[in-house]
């Protein structure tokens, strides 16, 4: 089996295992979370289909099982479901444990300030591809959701997103070659800041970040529309 399979399966044990149990309930909302999942997740296929064809990245087949759809390896396709399920049960958990809600403060300013910079980034970046459309993207998404959607649950999202980056930055660094000799994923530094974390780009922290926010802008979406609450 390859290393990249037993990442996701080490991703998603502990979070599939505590989805049942009564306080959280994360089972309980599921049919909110797997249609934002499979939204999210063809957009950002999409996107890693072109640029591993441009060659922005690319994966090392010696630690693959060596099935393929569209030029990307079976595991790369599951990372879009495995990493977005244990981190929204992250967010879960921020929501759960923050029954009063004093945390989930209007940052509304935050995500519209944070957004303008990144997009500000992206556009100093040009012609560097994955700095470029990620920080565009992730930029533009907080705008719509500090000026437009005024989301309420930003407060939860910022601490989640926070907590989700120690699990992400630790496989993400077995991903690119922090404990092997060579990365699974490697990256074209061409189309990069070379700035890293550890063996991790430092646009992969944005990168989690947009991962994240838009699945759980889906998922409070399917939530509402299906009339779903925490416990």
């Amino acid at each position: 089996m390859s290393l990249y399979l037993w990442l996701h399966i080490a991703t998603v044990s502990f979070p599939l295992l505590r989805s049942f149990e009564p306080r959280i309930a994360y089972a309980s909302r599921w049919r909110a979370l797997f249609p934002g999942i499979l939204l999210t997740a063809a957009f950002f296929i999409v996107w890693d289909v072109i640029f591993t064809k441009d060659g922005v990245w690319g994966f090392n087949a010696d630690y693959l099982t060596g099935l393929y759809l569209f030029q990307l390896p079976v595991e790369e396709w599951l990372f879009f479901f495995t990493v977005p399920f244990a981190s929204v049960f992250i967010y879960d958990c921020v929501v759960y444990f923050d029954k009063g809600n004093k945390v989930n403060i209007k940052l509304n300013w935050l995500a519209t300030l944070l957004g303008a910079l990144l997009i500000i980034l992206a556009l100093a970046s040009y012609g560097k591809d994955y700095t470029f459309y990620n920080f565009l993207f992730a930029g533009l998404l907080l705008v719509i959701h500090g000026l437009w959607l005024k989301s309420a649950y930003l407060g939860h999202f910022f601490i989640a997103y926070l907590i989700h980056l120690i699990p992400f930055l630790l496989v993400n660094g077995i991903l690119t070659g922090g404990v092997t000799e060579e990365p699974i994923v490697w990256y074209n530094n061409a189309e990069n800041l070379g700035l890293r974390i550890w063996t991790i780009p430092m646009e992969d922290t944005v990168y989690a970040l947009l991962l994240l926010l838009m699945n759980i802008t889906y998922y409070e979406f399917f939530k509402s529309r299906f009339g779903l609450k925490h416990n």
